[in-house]
């Protein structure tokens, strides 16, 4: 009798796990989603202010002034969100919650310090950074301003996120870029079609966007931390008190968890900085193409194609989030069997959604293609999007994988394993880019995330045991639902090219979007019916699903 009660216990245990995973999941992912849909949206009707004769150099000076900026982001934000994330979760699983309030206040004063200091570096040191281009100067300088505000932000959504309250930092995310993308798009209209004035001006407006969003963000998470105070101070009020932190061991948690949070955050980023200063150097010597032509061949695999499939690639970084904290609390009760179906359940929901979103885009990548970049070596374009979607899955995994790792405090660990990758991906560069050409980085980088995900999953077995058999089941039926909605998605685009044909020009930006709309939906609709039908959205999500058969009908 003691038994079978002990297993209802653990049912309900692992059962509330599972549900703030999926709501976590839920929020983070639709915050995410949501913005990267408006990151990648802009770029339509921005081109068509700036027009056809001034896009590529102003989108060029856009890219170089953010490649600059995303590094000092990184340096600035410097993995403290996340570790504040974990650390507060694991003051709150001892019912310590007031450490955890502490922690954050004295985290957001390192953050208002990395903001300061990362700025006036940034805004100072334009000169020296700008590549022998004085026109990304001002754009460095309207940067400068986010770098003040977003660690900031990126800090209180982390404190949130260790309550597993993930609903305002998935607000304040679409809100940050919704008001982001509106500043832009107004500014460049206002500059360049209302006063007819400089392009590098609309240019240094657009990405001052950014300090703008930030605001927006901030002041939305304000708003849900007074309204939630008298909450957390109840919470305080009954803590057990009895773990004394002082002021300098909570800088050192902090920074202890933080590092560790750089390296593998920016883990994509690295990848793509050996790119940047490879790619080139390698191609010269394959090619005697000139450096015009190997421009646009970068630009396409490295600017172009990412972009889009880093909307895809968010569903992982939102699953991610939500995973840190579940861990921690598991890990801090010593719960190994928590933890086994944490991960497993982990790697289940990202496959779910993460392989019929790449093999989707992979579909449609034509038509998508033309929809944000034109015609221009289009068909060249289109493979390398169809073959980026696929590369993004170990792009994605290893996300999710690498803040398992830190969840159960193995950073180290997870660096380390990071550290073999990226030498594989050194290793490889030179002769997949000689040979392979524009495709080269891309294998190289899905080599080395392939055996730092080998490396990570392997010690996650060893020492809680995956689930493989739960998994494999799970993930084999995700794969045959995802090529049967890739397959329809493809024969959607090829009747949907002809059916358009009768009335439009299908390969115009208007003609590619109503293909792609059709496919998508249609594909999704494939997917969603099959998960439904067969009950695997059950066996993922939970009892929930009913709802959404009743409303689509499906028995």
């Amino acid at each position: 009798m003691q038994v079978d009660e002990k297993n209802k216990n653990d049912d309900l245990i692992d059962t509330s796990g599972q549900d703030k995973m999926i709501q976590g999941s839920a929020w983070m992912t639709a915050g995410s989603i949501l913005s990267r849909i408006l990151g990648a949206l802009y770029i339509i009707p921005w081109r068509i202010l700036f027009g056809e004769a001034l896009f590529l150099q102003a989108n060029a000076l856009y890219v170089q002034g953010y490649n600059v900026y995303s590094l000092f982001l990184i340096i600035s934000i410097a993995g403290i969100p996340s570790a504040i994330a974990k650390q507060v979760a694991h003051y709150n699983a001892l019912n310590e919650y007031g450490v955890g309030i502490r922690l954050y206040k004295r985290g957001l004063l390192l953050s208002v310090v990395t903001g300061i200091v990362c700025a006036l570096i940034l805004y100072i040191g334009a000169p020296l950074l700008d590549g022998h281009n004085e026109n990304v100067i001002p754009i460095m300088h309207s940067l400068a301003w986010a770098v003040l505000v977003i660690p900031t932000m990126s800090l209180t959504r982390g404190y949130f996120q260790g309550y597993q309250d993930m609903a305002p930092s998935a607000i304040s995310q679409f809100a940050e870029q919704l008001i982001r993308v509106i500043y832009m798009l107004l500014s460049a209209f206002l500059i360049l079609k209302v006063f007819h004035g400089s392009w590098i001006d609309a240019v240094a407006q657009s990405t001052f966007a950014a300090f703008i969003g930030a605001l927006a963000g901030l002041a939305i998470l304000g708003l849900y931390y007074f309204k939630r105070k008298k909450y957390y101070d109840s919470l305080v009020a009954n803590s057990n008190n009895k773990v004394k932190v002082n002021t300098n061991q909570l800088y050192k948690e902090i920074i202890s968890q933080a590092v560790p949070f750089i390296v593998l955050a920016s883990g994509i980023t690295i990848f793509q900085l050996i790119d940047q200063y490879t790619f080139f150097k390698i191609m010269h010597l394959a090619t005697n193409y000139s450096d015009a032509h190997l421009n646009a061949l970068y630009t396409i695999f490295a600017g172009n194609a990412n972009k889009l499939i880093m909307i895809t690639i968010s569903l992982a970084s939102a699953m991610a989030i939500t995973v840190v904290p579940l861990l921690s609390e598991a890990y801090t009760r010593n719960d190994n069997e928590a933890i086994k179906k944490q991960i497993s359940n982990g790697l289940v929901l990202f496959m779910f959604v993460m392989l019929p979103a790449s093999l989707g885009m992979a579909a449609v990548a034509g038509p998508l293609n033309r929809v944000f970049y034109g015609t221009s070596q289009a068909a060249l374009s289109a493979n390398v999007l169809a073959f980026s979607s696929i590369i993004g899955i170990s792009f994605g995994l290893f996300t999710v994988i690498a803040a398992m790792m830190q969840g159960i405090s193995q950073n180290k660990r997870a660096v380390k394993f990071f550290v073999v990758g990226t030498i594989a991906k050194a290793l490889t560069q030179f002769p997949f880019v000689f040979f392979f050409g524009i495709f080269g980085p891309l294998l190289s980088s899905a080599f080395g995330f392939i055996v730092a995900n080998y490396l990570i999953v392997r010690s996650l077995d060893r020492q809680f045991g995956i689930e493989y058999k739960f998994i494999s089941d799970k993930i084999n039926r995700i794969l045959v639902y995802s090529i049967a909605t890739y397959m329809v998605a493809l024969i959607v685009v090829h009747l949907g090219n002809k059916l358009v044909g009768l009335f439009m020009n299908q390969y115009s930006s208007v003609g590619s979007f109503i293909v792609v709309m059709l496919s998508a939906i249609i594909g999704g609709y494939v997917y969603i019916l099959l998960s439904l039908k067969n009950r695997l959205a059950d066996d993922i999500i939970g009892n929930k699903m009913d709802s959404l058969r009743r409303i689509l009908r499906i028995k």
